[in-house]
């Protein structure tokens, strides 16, 4: 009798997550670590340039409102842009915007410096205002809820990095060419911006759209998405009337106020340690550096923070303020900044501050995806992050004219607030959206 032989059955093989969203999450990386380079060498430059330049504390402060003011219209015109254009030209106008006006620092002289650095630093604000909107909503299109948090750390790294290589940059190039060489330093993230934005336009579309992306990646990054939320992504973009008036928007914006104590640390940080410990550009720099070096771990575990807790079985709303209450306590210390005589022990509670802050700042701008739908998340990050902007002229304006008038006495006052603002704003969060609700798309 012949022997019937029979195949053996086909065991279904599952297939691999093709983890595509990873190199989304690596080009978002890079673009911020190149927004912030370009933003960080005024910074670092400020000693430098204010002898050069002639400026008053006033002066500075002025020159750094006009970032913030241009910075604060952008949010709006670029949150608005970028929901509309959707996130692959929209960052790339961005970017573009804010490339040339960084290069264009380079152009001016003492002879037109006040005005001229006003008009450069309004130009790269505007374009700068892009980044975070584009950057979320990229992060709110390619990740699930638990893993956005991980994953806006992640990009929001890149803002240390960038601001890490700035003072290496900046140090280096004043090293060996002199003062007079500072021109260079604004110069040197044009190639980079353009080699982004060829990586950008090759490689970037909608995960539903991916060539790239598999079955089973999709499943995973639209796993807490119902049908309707789906939907969502093909309506046209939410008026900003309608997000204003949502408790949503405004638990976010209000945490936003912090962004005037990150850009007091940025910008103000190396004007401090010149005028109560008479640092050098190269003790500035290694400074700027350690600060930065912090901070980007703080960004990062920030981030996996909430992972850790939701991965445990926390609600959001816990994950969430448990992690921004942590960071908080990180900033306090930072208030005795001033009472210490030592400038190591100065820097590192500025250090660690800057780390609580930036792990702030990705669990933060996690609130905004987490509680508007799609369509209304960069414009929600506009709008918000232009209230931080806000607050950051304030203290431009205030801090300078207190420093011509009162000397160092004004940075006392200055770092007490910001020790102590973050709880503030944490309670007040916590009391506009207790129960963490997000809202659906036809309730806007």
């Amino acid at each position: 009798m012949d022997t019937i032989t029979k195949n053996p059955p086909v065991e279904s093989v599952k297939q691999k997550d093709s983890k595509y969203r990873y190199r989304i999450l690596a080009l978002l990386f890079m673009a911020t670590t190149i927004n912030y380079m370009d933003r960080s060498i005024m910074g670092v430059l400020a000693p430098t340039l204010e002898g050069i330049f002639d400026w008053s504390k006033s002066d500075y402060a002025s020159i750094n409102i006009a970032f913030k003011a241009a910075y604060a219209i952008g949010l709006i015109s670029m949150g608005t842009l970028i929901d509309k254009m959707g996130t692959r030209i929209g960052y790339t106008v961005s970017i573009a915007i804010w490339s040339v006006f960084g290069m264009a620092h380079s152009l001016l002289r003492p002879a037109f410096g006040l005005i001229g650095f006003m008009m450069a630093r309004f130009g790269l604000g505007f374009g700068e205002a892009g980044n975070f909107p584009a950057a979320v909503k990229t992060v709110a299109e390619w990740f699930p809820k638990k893993d956005r948090a991980f994953a806006t750390g992640i990009f929001n790294a890149g803002s240390n990095v960038g601001a890490f290589l700035a003072p290496i940059v900046v140090t280096g190039i004043l090293t060996y060419g002199g003062t007079e060489a500072w021109p260079f330093t604004f110069l040197v993230t044009g190639f980079f911006s353009a080699l982004w934005v060829f990586l950008w336009l090759k490689f970037y579309k909608k995960p539903q759209d991916h060539p790239s992306v598999n079955e089973t990646e999709l499943n995973y990054i639209q796993q807490d998405e119902d049908s309707e939320e789906v939907k969502e992504e093909n309506l046209p973009p939410t008026p900003l009337s309608k997000i204003a008036t949502k408790k949503q928007t405004w638990a976010f914006t209000i945490g936003k106020l912090t962004d005037g104590v990150w850009y007091f640390f940025m910008f103000w940080s190396g004007m401090f340690f010149h005028d109560k410990f008479g640092m050098s550009i190269k003790e500035l720099g290694a400074a700027y550096a350690v600060m930065y070096l912090i901070a980007d771990l703080g960004s990062i575990g920030g981030g996996y923070l909430s992972k850790f807790f939701i991965e445990r079985g926390w609600s959001l709303n816990s994950a969430r303020k448990i992690s921004l209450l942590i960071c908080a306590l990180c900033i306090a210390p930072v208030s005795i900044a001033t009472i210490t005589e030592s400038a190591i022990i100065a820097a590192c509670l500025i250090a660690l501050a800057s780390g609580g802050h930036q792990a702030w700042s990705c669990n933060l701008f996690t609130v905004a995806s987490d509680l508007l739908p799609k369509p209304a998340v960069a414009r929600t990050v506009g709008f918000g992050s232009m209230f931080g902007a806000l607050s950051g002229m304030l203290i431009d304006f205030l801090l300078g004219r207190y420093l011509d008038h009162l000397g160092n006495d004004a940075y006392f006052w200055m770092f007490l607030v910001a020790g102590l603002s973050y709880l503030v704003v944490l309670f007040i969060l916590h009391m506009i959206v207790p129960d963490y609700k997000p809202l659906k798309q036809e309730e806007l």
